[in-house]
This record gives C-alpha cells, structure tokens and sequence, in this order.
C-alpha cells in the first residue's frame, strides 16, 4: 500500500472533468484586467486625438489671422504653449503654422477637398481636407470610410454652409447688446458658444468682411474665422446603438489621425 502511494505522488497531477480545482478564474482575471487596460488605453487615444486636433486648429487660425511668427502673434505663442503642454509633437505643430498658411511642410500650395459619406449609424458626415496629393488623400481616407462599414454619399443637403467669426472671450460681455452692431455689420446670426464668446454667423462669401466689420463696431478681436458646414435640425437618425457607436468612434479617431483632415461635420451633431 505504501508502495503504491508513493507510486501515485510522484506521478504528475492531471485535472480531471470532476475536479474542483482550477485556473479558469485567475485566467479571466487576468483577461479582464488586460481588456480594461486595452479600453482605458484607446479612450486615452481617442481623447489625445481629439485634443491635437482641437489645438491644431488654435494655431492653424492664430497663423491665418496673424501671421507665422510668434514675436508679431500674441495668439500664436498662446497657442503654441498650448500645445506645448499637451505634448503635440513638433511634426503636428508645424504642420499647423504651414496649413495656416496654405502650404504644406514641403511648401506645395494645399488644395481643399470636400468629401460626403453616410458613417456607421446612418450618420451624415462632411469632411473637410487640406492636401498638396489630392488623388492620395481621397484613395486614403474612402477606403477608411468603406472598411468602417460606410458609404460615399452625397450629405450636403443635410448641411447649411456658413461663415463663422468667433471674438475674443471679455468678462460681462451682453449679447443684446452687440446685436445692433451685428445688424450694421451685415451678419445672419449672432450667438454666444460654450465659452461665453460671441460668435458671428454670416454667408460665406461675406465672412472676412463682415467680421472685420463686426470687429471695428464691436471693439471685439478676431479669434477665429472659418467657413463651416452647420448640419439642419432634422438629422438622419437619433440615435446610434453601441455596436455602431463604438465602430463610429474608431473611424472618427482614425480620421482625424490623418494630417490632411481639418474638419468633421456630422449631422446629428450630437451622436456621440
């Protein structure tokens, strides 16, 4: 008997389907905190991507108003220790002042493109593009689109195109009480954004001039001035399920990865 067991100690262990023991749990442990660290880690990327995006454009409209060098451009050193403190790489930051130019990195004169297409979701998108290799950026980022699940469509109908002047934000500013000026200035609109600054709303064509216009009456500096694509209140669809809004997410944070992207209008606004 003593023979045997000793037999049976040294052989090695092997589950079986009745036994209570197991790794199963420590496994999924493990998994589970890997995919949290994997969801963390994209949600971190898709907030950066966003955010380079964002101060991109803070120094792509500081140097379109103002021009290249920070020592005449106030905003523009502004910006740039913006983007300092997100950690925008230097690649990205010089490839704002060049676009605030109208130049590439190479110093090619930059094209704009405009590009249509129902997202995940049934969301409408317009795309706005800045490139000196237009056949390129096409071929990229339609390929993008379809590989997402989405369509090249024709979605400008589901937009207003407008210009857009933004002021400097002032502590007390009453925006009753620059409607008068807006008027005189021949604007369309004048509103407040989520920052308290005035925006003035006006027909493209009109959009440098009305803002300056708006400016002198006002007493008010420029901060920013573009044309944009305002989608109409009666968007395609209201609400997008989880599955299309996780896919939507990742194409959204893809697109704006690419250099030559500037803007992403989508109709509803508010999908995500």
């Amino acid at each position: 008997m003593a023979i045997r067991l000793n037999r049976l100690l040294r052989q090695p262990y092997h589950s079986c389907p009745g036994s209570s023991f197991s790794t199963s749990a420590g496994l999924l442990s493990g998994h589970s905190k890997w995919a949290t660290i994997r969801h963390d880690k994209a949600k971190n990327d898709k907030a950066k991507s966003k955010e380079r995006q964002l101060v991109s454009k803070e120094i792509r409209n500081a140097t379109q108003l103002w021009g290249p060098n920070p020592k005449f451009n106030p905003r523009l050193t502004l910006a740039l220790s913006n983007a300092k403190r997100a950690s925008i790489p230097k690649t990205v930051i010089e490839a704002a002042i060049a676009r605030g130019q109208g130049l590439s990195l190479t110093g090619q004169a930059l094209e704009s493109i405009t590009i249509e297409a129902i997202l995940p979701g049934s969301v409408a998108a317009v795309i706005e593009c800045q490139t000196d290799q237009k056949a390129r950026v096409l071929q990229d980022i339609r390929f993008l689109i379809k590989d997402n699940g989405g369509s090249i469509s024709p979605t400008t109908y589901l937009f207003e195109k407008k210009g857009r002047v933004v002021m400097e934000k002032k502590d007390g500013v009453d925006l009753d009480n620059y409607l008068d000026q807006a008027i005189e200035a021949g604007a369309a609109d004048l509103t407040a954004d989520e920052r308290g600054r005035l925006v003035v709303f006006t027909d493209p064509s009109g959009t440098k001039s009305v803002g300056e216009k708006f400016s002198k009456l006002s007493g008010l500096e420029i901060e920013e001035i573009e044309i944009i694509w305002d989608p109409n209140q009666d968007g395609l669809v209201k609400k997008v399920d989880e599955e299309h809004a996780k896919i939507l997410e990742n194409l959204l944070a893809a697109l704006r990865e690419e250099p030559s992207v500037q803007e992403i209008y989508l109709n509803p606004p508010d999908i995500l």
